[in-house]
């Protein structure tokens, strides 16, 4: 069976490299395609796929004669909503989109879709079209993705939407300008879909509101499924990270710059926690938007002896294998961290939002600059063990990553088999 996988960005790459994996590894081919910038050609996860049998990867900017890319480059830049959040390069895109209107622009979207098909499936009837969860405010425009799904399906074949988040959140209100308890339209993309699989309920509620129950399909978390996280372990590059003989090593995961951190208190906690004797402290911002953090420029805390900024060359788990604790504003990479019984502080009080971290565990969660100062005095007195209570960690897993049970990467296998037919 073939399949044609689209990736834009690290969290897609980061959840459906997994079930790719899991694809080929049960007698399958694809087709990997990326979308987003030309830099992810270079991550290892990438070139590990390139190199399993039956797995062709490549960038739009190597399928393309250079004019093409760059006509369909811009047509999505236009269109983003990333874009157009910029001042004065916000609005030039917006006379752009007026002016080069939808029905001038089809013909390039319709003639990248019809090349990309032609090359996967050539004059096959069956196949299958994956894209990670499409949202309004994408980073590659939606219209582009509705052409290719409409294009596929109009040739018989199924288009999935597999995940590329676990939901760190347990409530909704979590950025900036969210003040009402509705559906969120963001989400109501997934029609396009013939199937939208998530790994968890709290992922599914987002959409239901837009989508039949038939058309959603919850099937746990390939990324931090064990089976895949084994595999991961033997593929990571070496760490740049080196382990010194401080007492307590910490790591915090800070969040995108669209969700509302209260980032005054967050510099208050960064200062107490570096005062602490022997205490080590690396800060890693998101991949993404971190350069959109004050506090990653903050010259007080860049002159703190034991506080560091993490580069993009030290990966999650490059961080969480480094420390002994992590400090949590609700990221979902510290799930593993969870898994693995190590020990996460979830700075709730610090974020807007409910983690989900704190919702399943509540022992993890701080609710005041009380409970920073006594769980880090704590773990220095006492150590770092016997943090969680058991039961609510074991819910923890079975609810948000091994739904219904762990075997979850067959799953996944078993469903684009089901969509290829």
């Amino acid at each position: 069976m073939k399949a044609l996988f689209f990736l834009r960005h690290y969290n897609d790459i980061d959840h459906v490299t997994p079930v790719i994996y899991k694809w080929t590894q049960s007698g399958h081919s694809c087709d990997v395609v990326l979308i987003g910038s030309t830099q992810f050609r270079r991550d290892f996860r990438i070139k590990y796929l390139s190199q399993l049998q039956g797995v062709r990867v490549a960038h739009m900017r190597e399928l393309f004669p250079l004019t093409e890319y760059l006509k369909w480059r811009l047509q999505m830049l236009i269109l983003t909503r990333n874009v157009r959040r910029i001042k004065i390069i916000g609005r030039l895109a917006e006379k752009l989109a007026e002016r080069y209107d939808e029905k001038q622009r089809e013909p390039l979207w319709r003639h990248t879709a019809e090349y990309l098909l032609n090359r996967s499936f050539g004059s096959e009837g069956k196949g299958m079209v994956a894209f990670d969860w499409i949202e309004r405010n994408s980073v590659i425009c939606v219209e582009w993705v509705e052409v290719v799904v409409a294009m596929a399906k109009s040739r018989g074949f199924s288009a999935v939407s597999l995940p590329h988040g676990d939901s760190p959140h347990a409530s909704q209100l979590i950025r900036r300008g969210e003040r009402r308890m509705e559906p969120d339209i963001t989400y109501s993309t997934a029609k396009i879909f013939d199937k939208l699989v998530v790994p968890n309920e709290l992922c599914a509620k987002r959409f239901r509101p837009f989508l039949e129950d038939k058309n959603i399909a919850v099937l746990g978390s390939p990324r931090y499924c064990e089976e895949w996280l084994k595999i991961l372990a033997g593929l990571m590059p070496p760490s740049p990270l080196i382990r010194s003989n401080s007492q307590l090593k910490i790591v915090m995961f800070l969040r995108k710059a669209n969700f509302t951190t209260f980032w005054e208190e967050v510099g208050e906690v960064v200062h107490m926690i570096a005062e602490f004797p022997g205490v080590e402290l690396i800060i890693k911002p998101h991949t993404r938007s971190g350069w959109k953090q004050s506090l990653t420029t903050d010259s007080s805390i860049r002159k703190l002896s034991n506080v560091r900024i993490a580069g993009d060359d030290a990966h999650s788990v490059h961080l969480m294998n480094w420390s002994d604790v992590i400090i949590d504003l609700a990221t979902s990479v510290v799930f593993e961290a969870v898994r693995a019984k190590k020990p996460v502080l979830a700075a709730d009080y610090l974020i807007a939002g409910c983690s989900t971290v704190a919702y399943y565990m509540p022992e993890t969660e701080l609710k005041c600059r009380d409970d920073v100062y006594e769980k880090i005095n704590g773990f220095l007195t006492h150590g770092c063990d016997s943090f969680y209570v058991e039961e609510h960690r074991q819910r923890f897993l079975e609810e948000m990553l091994d739904y219904p049970d762990a075997d979850v990467l067959p799953r996944y296998v078993a469903l684009l088999e089901q969509a290829t037919c």
